[in-house]
């Protein structure tokens, strides 16, 4: 079936908040805790889905408690039924891992009134069959949060084909506010405004009469030329830092004219150098 599991196990403290956040931005369908009996059935319930949930990341760990031994008979029931899964396996040393219950304050859930290490060390002794059959062990000893999920960018992106990341667009006006999530602002403000010309007023940059009109600038074509210049050198930046999504704003005065047709030509330089774009005219409506 065309439907991909990912198991996220591990030792207590090792990083499997950090890695079910990187898959969340994969864009896999993620479940923290699953009793391991439940496998099955969740299974079938995403294969009814008709290909809407595709990708799936499951934590599994010892605080599953009784239900954790069941884990292996249920991924038995999902390779007879014909679905793929990875099993990831995270761990550190155990000097690392003290220091980080020390840190959060947390008690170890195999040793809530004993020591830390008492409880990594039955802990240990619990996952390693299930360290055995693992598909990608990754040690954190020496990784920030960061670090861990660039790891699993590279690993899993890598795999996936839509799991590239993905740019936004946004046309708007500075007098309606910057849009507070943009990662990048643009100020085409300086750019002759069709607003002025009479017979483009009551149109927007959406149309071709507009469009040609802030185009045919030699001052548009070397701005245009610069920026995506930039972006052709930090598109693969953010990406590399593990970046799942880039919003980049455009603005001019009123969000109609300009900024519109500036950023539907970023969107269509995005897309041809392979990323996937989504382009948004958020004022294009408003008064002037």
């Amino acid at each position: 079936m065309d439907i991909r599991f990912v198991i996220i196990t591990g030792l207590s403290g090792a990083g499997k908040s950090e890695a079910v956040r990187a898959f969340e931005d994969l864009g896999y369908f993620c479940v923290d805790n699953l009793p391991p009996t439940f496998i099955p059935k969740f299974a079938e319930l995403c294969a009814q889905s008709e290909g809407k949930i595709n990708k799936i990341a499951l934590v599994i760990d010892i605080r599953g408690g009784q239900f954790f031994d069941s884990l292996f008979g249920a991924l038995e029931n999902l390779e007879s039924v014909g679905f793929r899964y990875d099993v990831l396996f995270l761990e550190a040393t155990d000097e690392v891992l003290v220091r980080r219950f020390k840190e959060t304050r947390r008690r170890h859930p195999l040793a809530p009134e004993g020591s830390i290490l008492d409880g990594l060390t039955a802990e240990r002794k619990k996952l390693e069959q299930l360290r055995g059959r693992a598909t990608r062990i990754i040690d954190t000893s020496h990784m920030s949060g960061r670090q861990l999920k660039e790891e699993i960018m590279r690993t899993y992106a890598a795999k996936d084909d839509d799991a590239r990341m993905t740019v936004n667009v946004i046309s708007f006006g500075f007098k309606h506010g910057l849009p507070l999530d943009a990662d990048l602002i643009f100020d085409c403000r300086f750019l002759p405004n069709p607003h002025y010309v009479a017979s483009l007023k009551s149109h927007n940059g959406n149309e071709a009469v507009v469009a040609d009109y802030v185009l045919k600038w030699p001052t548009t074509q070397r701005f245009i030329a610069k920026l995506s210049d930039l972006l052709e050198f930090l598109m693969p930046q953010f990406s590399k830092e593990g970046k799942s999504q880039v919003i980049i704003g455009i603005g001019c005065t009123g969000g109609k004219h300009r900024s519109v047709t500036l950023a539907n030509v970023l969107g269509d330089f995005l897309r041809q150098n392979g990323y996937p774009v989504v382009v948004e005219h958020r004022d294009i409506e408003k008064s002037e």
